[in-house]
C-alpha cells in the first residue's frame, strides 16, 4: 500500500489523461460510438447526448489530473471520477454486454482497474496510521 500511496500523483495522472481522451466524442461523436460501441445513432438529440457524453467523461480526466497535483482536492476527484467510472461498469455490464467486443470492452477493463486502485488508495489513506495524529 505505501507504493500506491507514494504513486498515487502518477496514477492519477495517466488515469486523468486515458480519460481525457473521451473529448475525442465531444469532437467527433459519430466516430466515438463507432470505434466504442460499433455503432452509431443519429440527430440532432443524440448529437447533443453524445458530445455532452464526451465532455463530461473529458472533464472527469481533468478533475483527476488536478487531484494528481493538488493534495487538497485528490479524496474528492477519487471519489468523483470513481464513482462515475463504476456507473459506467455497471451500466455497460447490466445493459450493453453486446458491445463489450468493442473498444468499450478495453475501457471496462481499464476503468475496473483504475476503481480498484482509487479504492485501495482511498482505503490505505483512510487507515494511515500518519493520518491519525
Amino acid at each position: 500500500m505505501n507504493l500506491l500511496r507514494r504513486s498515487i500523483k502518477w496514477v492519477m495522472l495517466a488515469s486523468g489523461l486515458l480519460t481525457c481522451t473521451m473529448f475525442h466524442a465531444l469532437l467527433a461523436p459519430d466516430a466515438a460510438l463507432r470505434s466504442n460501441f460499433g455503432q452509431s445513432i443519429e440527430g440532432p438529440v443524440a448529437e447533443i447526448v453524445v458530445r455532452n457524453w464526451g465532455a463530461l467523461i473529458g472533464l472527469m480526466g481533468v478533475l483527476l489530473i488536478c487531484g494528481a497535483f493538488r493534495e487538497q482536492i485528490r479524496t474528492v476527484a477519487l471519489l468523483v471520477a470513481g464513482t462515475s467510472k463504476v456507473i459506467f461498469i455497471a451500466l455497460v455490464l447490466s445493459l450493453g454486454q453486446p458491445f463489450l467486443p468493442f473498444q468499450v470492452g478495453v475501457s471496462i477493463v481499464v476503468d475496473t482497474l483504475m476503481v480498484v486502485l482509487f479504492a485501495s488508495y482511498l482505503i490505505a489513506e483512510r487507515f494511515s496510521p500518519q493520518r491519525a495524529g
